[in-house]
């Protein structure tokens, strides 16, 4: 096998289709709405990194001292062979998991960004030349087929992303990772957990405004992918926390009275002052809770580790 192998499971040009379906179905409904996934260009993902660095913004130091803490015990719990990462981006904090799994043969990132694929593959190749890396341009929430490699597997999905998802997103997207599982394999999620009001919403509304540029970052995406009129002044962020689903909610929220032009789509949407679009939704969690969603896609919780503070968990489940 190639120390490196890059496949690419979307169309060239699905990304721009996604965007366009994703905008014009969010912007037409009421009330309106908008993936986070559009946070992430080249610009987006500078300020996330300089979120993760914030003295408000825990869960990034949370996980990673969970997995200096415990990659030892996670590799020794798995054996795993092969490590397929979800949503892998730089792949900065699996480098500590690939230290600690001797038996590893292959790494599988799997990303929609085909740059931060070939670029985090260099990276580690030139620390560790014996490693096989075979990565996937692909998007995980529509179903994945992973390539032929040994077993046992470890599907890594870190970061809490999956606190981004709905709960029938999320009851979903379990179930695909579960159908990729062979007897052996194993799952490593991440999970930000339930904690005190103003702790999380610090979190995702810091002094310094980082996460406020973050948000509305979303809408110079679409100004540039889409022609769209929109000023990102016309917004403010707001974050709030929502007792009932315990989840933080993203929102901007329009200062006037105004309307967005999109004529790449044909569209024009009016914003009432004060309107608010919801464009991320951030889950929190609690150890039964992700036991049970994990039973329900039959799923069995193993090993949970968390950080010193109960910030943040990691969990390995199994085929049950």
């Amino acid at each position: 096998m190639s120390p490196f192998l890059l496949t690419r499971t979307l169309p060239e040009d699905a990304t721009d289709a996604a965007l366009r379906a994703d905008v014009l179905h969010g912007l037409t409904r009421t009330p309106k709405t908008l993936p986070p996934k559009w946070f992430y260009d080249a610009r987006g993902s500078e300020l996330f990194e300089e979120i993760t660095r914030l003295p408000e913004y825990y869960p990034t130091r949370a996980e990673r001292e969970i997995l200096l803490a415990r990659s030892t015990e996670i590799a020794a719990a798995t054996g795993a062979r092969t490590l397929v990462e979800l949503g892998s981006g730089s792949s900065e904090k699996t480098r500590h998991l690939l230290d600690e799994l001797p038996q590893l043969h292959t790494y599988v990132p799997v990303d929609v960004s085909e740059s931060a694929l070939t670029g985090a593959a260099e990276a580690l190749l030139a620390e560790r030349p014996s490693l096989n890396v075979h990565a996937l341009i692909a998007d995980f929430t529509h179903g994945l087929a992973l390539p032929g490699t040994p077993g046992p597997r470890l599907i890594a999905f870190l970061g809490g992303t999956v606190g981004n998802l709905l709960p029938e997103e999320r009851a979903e997207f379990l179930r695909s990772v579960r159908s990729m599982m062979d007897p052996g394999d194993a799952l490593l999620l991440g999970t930000d957990l339930v904690k005190d009001e103003n702790v999380l919403v610090r979190a995702y509304d810091d002094a310094a405004g980082v996460t406020a540029a973050f948000n509305k970052n979303v809408l110079s995406v679409i100004a540039r992918e889409l022609d769209a009129d929109v000023d990102p002044d016309d917004f403010e962020h707001v974050a709030l926390w929502d007792r009932e689903q315990e989840w933080i909610e993203m929102r901007l929220r329009a200062r006037s009275a105004l309307t967005v032009k999109i004529p790449e789509l044909d569209l024009v949407v009016p914003f009432e002052a004060g309107e608010e679009m919801r464009t991320e939704v951030s889950a929190k969690f609690r150890q039964e809770g992700v036991r049970t969603e994990l039973a329900a896609a039959e799923l069995e919780l193993t090993n949970w580790w968390t950080d010193t503070e109960g910030r943040f968990a990691l969990s390995l489940a199994t085929a049950s």
